[in-house]
């Protein structure tokens, strides 16, 4: 209880040994100012439900009335009560206290260790180690009743130190659960934990593992649960949709080239790599960069060199080791005047664009594998296309140049199957990147694929045997255009 606030304007009150504040609270209970939620606990908040104002205040109750309480087992993971209503805390004793849809589960255990947390102020919580030995104990109730998380629940939280905080950060819960164990009579329980742990870092065998992600982990391949959940999200909206057919109407060699130019052109300028049209033509006309802007001019020359090809651009992944392959030597191509971005390598460092941090570089290989099952199950040009698109986008791999092998992968699912390519133009950046963000950070698929098949509709309609044909559809569509007040326009819609 807060002393400076005045007892009937407090939502928790306890009951109190001084005379004086036990008197003000009887007169408040007779006065209608406060009810009784359980034994020693009142609330002034008389318009909310028992359960409710229970809930808001479960820990700062367990900790007053239960002195030397911990929180423990399954409850110091989660911190509320379980789907069936339960928490569990270890005390002096075994018994059950029932508080308005919650029911307190007292296991006798012992006391606060030194590494135990303090939460508001009074109730202990299991430090990790503790808590993962004691979620390895027998458990006779099944569910969301039992104390104890399931093996693939703990696998899955072990996994996750070991992404985030390495081998040292999982070492470190390991040491710390050796020390304690005898403490808390828990030596079964860390010999079980130390299998689990070894086995995640393949040092012990990987039979006992149950979960797939630490399965995966113990085979050498860790991927990233959350973007792989997306990937599935996306496959499933890509699977339940109806997408048209649109046939490359720049058959000839020199259509396909002039297209192309374009497309390396866009692709490029979009990722902050700017020149006048002029000066890219000039460039791909020479084959040299221009001597004052060498790599910027490697990178746009290198885009067009593989989407220029049409027996290039005509090879699709049939493995996951091939995705891996093909997206290597096209990187390696693409960024090969830029040494220091490691050409055909992947990323040894994470990297982030804006409040996006992509996957985790120990966890690239796995995610694309994980990633291929979706794609490989996928069956129309653009769903293929718009699938793999985001999933390199979404993995980021290597230390730059992402985008542009992430749309040239997109590109590549629409030749090989006689479809029209994929122009991101300058006045569509914002919608591009809109449509990226809104799959990545909420979710949302809907909108990135109709981002995508705008621009499909777009880009289908630059024709031509000529630059000049193609450079005039693109000016008339605003293509080059930057800034709000410009938007994509389809000739001929």
């Amino acid at each position: 209880m807060d002393k400076n606030i005045p007892l009937h304007l407090q939502e928790i009150i306890f009951a109190s040994s001084e005379p004086e504040i036990s008197r003000a609270i009887s007169a408040f209970v007779k006065d209608g100012k406060l009810k009784q939620l359980v034994p020693k606990v009142y609330t002034s908040n008389l318009q909310e439900a028992e359960t409710t104002i229970i809930k808001r205040n479960l820990f700062k109750i367990l900790g007053h009335l239960y002195k030397g309480a911990i929180l423990s087992h399954r409850s110091a993971f989660e911190y509320q009560p379980t789907s069936s209503g339960d928490i569990f805390v270890t005390h002096g004793y075994d018994k059950k206290v029932e508080m308005h849809g919650v029911t307190v589960n007292f296991l006798k255990g012992p006391g606060a260790l030194e590494g135990d947390l303090i939460f508001m102020g009074e109730l202990h919580v299991s430090q990790r180690a503790r808590a993962f030995l004691e979620c390895l104990q027998p458990s006779r109730r099944p569910g969301a009743s039992s104390k104890t998380l399931t093996l693939p629940e703990i696998e899955l939280k072990l996994d996750q130190i070991i992404r985030v905080n390495g081998e040292e950060g999982i070492n470190a819960i390991r040491d710390k659960a050796k020390e304690i164990a005898p403490q808390l009579g828990m030596e079964k329980e860390y010999a079980q934990l130390d299998k689990m742990i070894g086995a995640l870092l393949s040092t012990k065998p990987s039979n006992i593992l149950t979960s797939p992600i630490a399965q995966a982990r113990a085979f050498g391949s860790p991927y990233d649960p959350t973007r792989v959940d997306l990937f599935q999200h996306l496959f499933v909206t890509l699977q339940q949709n109806e997408f048209p057919e649109r046939p490359d109407p720049n058959q000839t060699v020199e259509a396909y080239r002039n297209f192309a130019f374009f497309e390396a052109y866009f692709s490029n300028f979009i990722e902050g790599t700017k020149f006048k049209v002029e000066e890219a033509i000039k460039i791909i006309e020479s084959g040299k960069p221009l001597p004052t802007r060498y790599e910027d001019g490697h990178d746009v020359l290198g885009t067009y060199h593989i989407v220029s090809n049409r027996q290039e651009m005509q090879i699709v992944p049939t493995t996951p080791t091939e995705l891996i392959d093909i997206m290597k030597y096209r990187h390696k191509i693409l960024m090969s005047a830029r040494p220091e971005k490691k050409p055909g390598e992947f990323k040894d460092v994470n990297n982030r664009a804006g409040a996006t941090d992509f996957v985790d570089f120990n966890l690239v290989k796995g995610t694309l594998e994980k990633g291929f099952d979706y794609y490989a199950a996928l069956q129309h040009p653009f769903a293929k296309a718009a699938f793999m698109m985001f999933l390199v986008s979404e993995v980021h791999p290597f230390l730059d140049g992402n985008g542009r092998i992430a749309r040239v992968m997109m590109n590549a699912e629409l030749t090989s199957t006689g479809q029209a390519k994929i122009i991101i133009p300058t006045v569509y950046r914002t919608d591009y990147l809109g449509g990226l963000r809104s799959l990545t950070r909420r979710n949302e698929p809907e909108k990135y694929i109709r981002m995508l098949l705008r621009a499909w509709k777009f880009s289908h309609t630059i024709a031509g045997e000529s630059m000049e044909d193609m450079q005039s559809i693109l000016e008339k569509s605003n293509a080059f255009e930057e800034g709000e007040e410009y938007i994509l326009k389809i000739v001929g819609e």
